[in-house]
């Protein structure tokens, strides 16, 4: 796992809670304008980045909704090439999907496009750009979308969590080079500049957090420890799991979400271990004392409405492969998914609706790989019995894992390497549902 390259880490702690997320009241439509923003992701007082964001922020504004229902965005696209929203981990209809080429149109400079679907899970999910979105991601378009149970779980403060790197120049300037073969053949592009960002930078000792952490970055694997407050994990890429598991290792490939609920003793750090000392990338400060702490055991979330699977009706394998130090491949580029690379005229493999499927996923490459399944959730297997229930699941070098899932979402749906340079030099590929 790749140290990160800083020189920073004496101001960033002072600055670290600096940029807050913004949050937006859901109208209908609710509008997202994709523009060219100035963010100050280097402690305040240091120099500002130009970047690409929503409304003028980035992370864009955290979209809140209940479950079950509608979100509507009018998608409005000023950054100056092409564009679109991909809502990721949320089980909607393949229409509003949001891939250029497989369920749209990409939306033009000065267009716009209009995504209406139900939510039909709650849990923690984001959205993000899916044309060119190693650049466009990395760049800064993103936020949050945080779907609430009908009866959330009682704490004093629901805080997102942001978690992100960057690669810039010490006057804060974002460097280009986005696509350089380097990048693409080895862990991707590497930040040298990383921070959690919080949606509050304020609690109380003695309060009760759910934490909702979301890894917005490009291709860096983050380890994260958490001091100041003990408690439990009860999500996993926004699904829940049947009992809240103890705090031991957080390890979120890009895209993965992790919920938490935990309640306050001290200042919350959040942690990049390091060969030397911890790399503080962001906290929440305590000012105050609850008098009144919730206390009491940390219940589970209500179940994800997920449909159990089913004997497989079909067993198939897809092999990672190529990159630097890998292994020769038929594919005709840096990338390949079983000797393919890039999306292939037809499917991986073609489903009947409710049909469950055993995928093999084998890691035949020296870097590691978060592997997402687009429009479903997948349980990961162990040994013939299921585990946790997830839309990306990480695979280290030369490891091999199970997923099963039940292909109940009709449409034509991607399955890629969400190291978004890996993506965009072949490994990628898709099914459908019929």
């Amino acid at each position: 796992m790749s140290n990160l390259t800083l020189t920073r880490r004496s101001v960033l702690v002072s600055g670290a809670a600096a940029l807050i997320l913004p949050r937006v009241a859901l109208a209908a439509p609710t509008v997202l304008r994709a523009e060219p923003v100035v963010a100050q992701i280097l402690p305040k007082g240091d120099g500002k980045t130009a970047m690409l964001g929503l409304n003028g922020t980035t992370p864009g504004p955290e979209l809140r909704l209940k479950q079950g229902e509608r979100l509507e965005v009018r998608f409005e696209n000023h950054i100056g090439s092409d564009s679109a929203l991909h809502w990721h981990g949320i089980r909607i209809d393949n229409a509003m999907d949001g891939v250029p080429g497989m369920t749209q149109d990409p939306v033009p400079d000065g267009g716009h496009f209009d995504y209406s679907f139900v939510a039909p899970d709650a849990g923690t999910f984001w959205y993000h750009s899916h044309s060119r979105s190693w650049e466009q991601v990395e760049q800064g378009l993103y936020g949050p979308l945080i779907v609430e149970e009908a009866a959330p779980p009682k704490v004093d403060h629901d805080v997102t969590v942001v978690i992100d790197d960057w690669r810039l120049q010490e006057d804060g300037t974002l460097m280009g080079g986005f696509g350089n073969r380097h990048d693409f053949a080895h862990a991707g592009r590497m930040g040298n500049f990383a921070r959690a960002v919080p949606s509050r930078n304020k609690v109380r000792r003695g309060d009760r957090l759910r934490l909702r952490l979301i890894n917005t970055a490009t291709a860096r694997v983050f380890p994260v420890i958490i001091s100041g407050g003990a408690g439990k994990i009860v999500a996993l890429d926004g699904m829940p799991l049947a009992s809240p598991r103890d705090i031991k290792e957080i390890v979120l490939a890009p895209a993965q979400r992790m919920d938490l609920i935990v309640d306050v003793t001290d200042a919350l750090r959040f942690d990049f271990p390091t060969r030397e000392e911890p790399y503080e990338l962001g906290r929440i400060e305590v000012e105050g004392e609850n008098p009144n702490p919730i206390g009491g055991d940390i219940l589970a979330l209500p179940a994800a409405n997920v449909a159990a699977p089913d004997t497989p009706v079909h067993d198939l394998t897809l092999t990672m492969q190529g990159g630097a130090m890998g292994g020769r491949h038929t594919g005709d580029d840096i990338w390949a998914l079983n000797g393919h690379s890039g999306l292939p005229d037809t499917p991986f493999a073609s489903f009947k609706r409710g049909e469950t499927a055993r995928i093999r996923l084998t890691n035949d490459t020296a870097f590691p790989h978060g592997m997402h399944l687009h429009g479903h959730h997948f349980f990961e297997e162990t040994e013939g019995t299921l585990g946790d229930l997830r839309d990306t699941t990480l695979l280290n070098r030369n490891e091999t894992r199970d997923i099963l899932c039940v292909f109940d979402n009709p449409g034509k749906w991607l399955l890629h390497c969400h190291m978004l340079e890996h993506q965009a030099s072949g490994m990628k590929t898709w099914v459908e549902v019929v």
